[in-house]
């Protein structure tokens, strides 16, 4: 996979969950230790955002920030802000917990960028099932774990595609 990757491409990729404060942030600081264990971090820019402005300037949801912890995730300085059409536009692919993040998304991003929009459990092999929100469920380890299976096969189908 490292010899693919020395043309410096950079991709860019958008976690996208509701409020952006714990299943998206989740999401994109397990991609970037993903990443980071490659030894490919500098082949990727991974950030994370909303559907809603409800919990706009919030850093991560403390359950969420607990399980990443206990996990051994590395995370950062957070701030959930809503993703915009220039941030949509400059990712390679948007990835979405839910099927409600899917269609919410596509009143804000423009129609021209639907096509990098996918369920992140797609690439788990599970089509068209959610990544269940733990701010109503209060279960961050099932979250985790959907997210997490998530990002590796996400990982994979990148590595895959390089590859080619």
């Amino acid at each position: 996979m490292n010899e693919s990757l020395t043309d410096n491409r950079i991709i860019k990729m958008v976690f996208v969950c509701h409020g952006n404060i714990c299943r998206s942030p989740m999401a994109e600081f397990t991609m970037k230790e993903l990443v980071r264990r490659e030894g490919l971090s500098e082949h990727f820019a991974i950030s994370s955002a909303a559907v809603s402005y409800e919990e706009e300037g919030n850093g991560i949801y403390p359950q969420a920030a607990a399980k990443l912890r206990e996990k051994g995730i590395p995370f950062g300085a957070h701030s959930a802000h809503r993703i915009t059409k220039a941030e949509a536009a400059s990712a390679d692919i948007i990835l979405v917990m839910d099927g409600s993040n899917e269609r919410l998304i596509r009143n804000i991003i423009a129609p021209e960028d639907y096509c990098k929009v996918h369920l992140i459990m797609e690439f788990a092999g599970k089509p068209g099932q959610d990544v269940a929100d733990p701010w109503y469920t209060r279960n961050f380890e099932r979250s985790w774990q959907d997210i997490a299976e998530g990002c590796r096969g996400l990982l994979r189908t990148i590595s895959a595609s390089l590859a080619e």
